[in-house]
C-alpha cells in the first residue's frame, strides 16, 4: 500500500523571466487598464513581500498565471456581457464566499 494518491499531479512549469513584465506591458495596452495595472501592481506587491518571507518564487508565479488567465478570459467575458445577458436574478460571489484577501 502506498501513501502516495492514485491521481500523479503534474507540477506547473514556472513563468519565462520576463511574463510578469511582459503582461504588464500588455495589461497597460488593455481598455481595462485604469483599473487592471494598479490591481496587478498590487497583487505583485504582496507576492513579492511573501516571496521574501518564504524564499519561494511560487505566490509570483501564481500571480503571473492568475493574470495570464484574466486577461485571456476577458474577451469571452465581454462577448458575454455584450450578449444582454440579464444578471440581475444571480447571487453575488462574495455574498457566497464571504471576503477575499
Amino acid at each position: 500500500m502506498s501513501a502516495q494518491s492514485e491521481e500523479a499531479s503534474v507540477p506547473l512549469s514556472a513563468p519565462a523571466p520576463a511574463a510578469a513584465a511582459q503582461l504588464l506591458a500588455r495589461l497597460r495596452e488593455d481598455r481595462r487598464a485604469e483599473v487592471w495595472v494598479p490591481a496587478f501592481e498590487r497583487d505583485w506587491g504582496r507576492a513579492l513581500e511573501d516571496s521574501r518571507h518564504t524564499y519561494s518564487l511560487t505566490p509570483l508565479h501564481d500571480v503571473v498565471r492568475a493574470w495570464q488567465q484574466r486577461l485571456a478570459a476577458a474577451p469571452a467575458v465581454d462577448a458575454y456581457l455584450d450578449s444582454g445577458r440579464d444578471e440581475t436574478g444571480f447571487v453575488d460571489l462574495d455574498d457566497v464566499l464571504g471576503p477575499r484577501r
